[in-house]
């Protein structure tokens, strides 16, 4: 019996990997072998980077709500801690914008947990 492999199934795989090198540098781009390996770590690090973006947010907002906490003579700690303790549901997120964007704002809400 023949064998039978299934090349339409194959080089529509090849056609779709070869795709997302598109855009790549030399041989990383059309050729097979390494093109498949360079997609494969791209979408690993895509992964990856998707978690340590949120992470990189994160502290980006702490040291944006630390800077503002100091202009008015606190630190962050103690800052984050009385605006918990005085219930003020604001994320860090949006302490650091208004830290940022609306010092006015930030500062009445310093001077609210004071």
């Amino acid at each position: 019996m023949p064998r039978s492999v299934n090349s339409v199934a194959k080089r529509a795989r090849r056609k779709k990997m070869m795709k997302l090198a598109k855009g790549y540098f030399g041989r990383r781009k059309n050729v097979w072998t390494v093109a498949k390996n360079a997609v494969e770590k791209g979408l690993v690090y895509a992964y990856r980077d998707r978690k340590v973006k949120k992470r990189n947010f994160r502290s980006l907002w702490i040291t944006r709500i630390n800077a503002g906490a100091r202009e008015h003579g606190m630190s962050y700690s103690a800052f984050m801690g009385k605006v918990h303790a005085n219930n003020i549901e604001i994320n860090r997120k949006v302490l650091a914008d208004l830290a940022m964007n609306h010092p006015e704002a930030f500062k009445a809400i310093v001077d609210k947990v004071k």
